[in-house]
């Protein structure tokens, strides 16, 4: 039995474990973006979207997209897309379009509502860009190397779920 075993055996350990608390960070990262989009709506007063309906807004931006697009442009992660878009439409967030091609798809676009919490999303994050740096929680090689290793977290999970079968 070689001396170096126990220490091969250690080091995976560490490794799962550091792994399993990045897992965590981003859970919890993600539900604190979320609350803290919810709050800034609160102090402004907008009470009648929630947090991931205001992110999709962000997302979408200027684009003209179908709910299929949204997923696979990375704009939204959720399963419920098709419930958030009508509630969007219902409230006046959102224009929606049948494709003349294909008349089973629909295109979204912002209304001006829509444009008005994607911009109070946008101050919010540039708000949150500005103290980051100036608090120097984080410097612009810490945000590319941290972006860095995500992606590549990213792209492996990708080919997980694409080679799966």
């Amino acid at each position: 039995m070689s001396m170096h075993a126990p220490l091969a055996s250690s080091d995976k350990t560490g490794f799962l474990a550091g792994y399993m608390d990045t897992l965590s960070l981003v859970e919890r990262l993600h539900r604190l973006l979320l609350d803290v989009i919810k709050d800034e709506f609160e102090r402004i007063g907008v009470l009648d979207i929630n947090a991931v309906q205001a992110l999709l807004l962000f997302n979408i931006g200027d684009n003209e997209v179908t709910a299929g697009e949204l997923k696979s442009r990375g704009y939204y992660q959720g399963s419920n897309v098709s419930y958030n878009l009508k509630k969007l439409v219902e409230m006046g967030y959102m224009h929606h379009q049948r494709c003349e091609i294909d008349r089973r798809s629909v295109r979204v676009r912002l209304t001006e509502k829509g444009r008005s919490v994607r911009d109070h999303v946008a101050e919010l994050f540039a708000r949150h860009a500005d103290g980051l740096e100036r608090q120097g929680v984080l410097e612009a090689d810490g945000v590319d190397r941290v972006n860095h290793s995500l992606k590549r977290v990213e792209r492996f999970w990708s080919d997980q779920i694409r080679y799966i079968y």
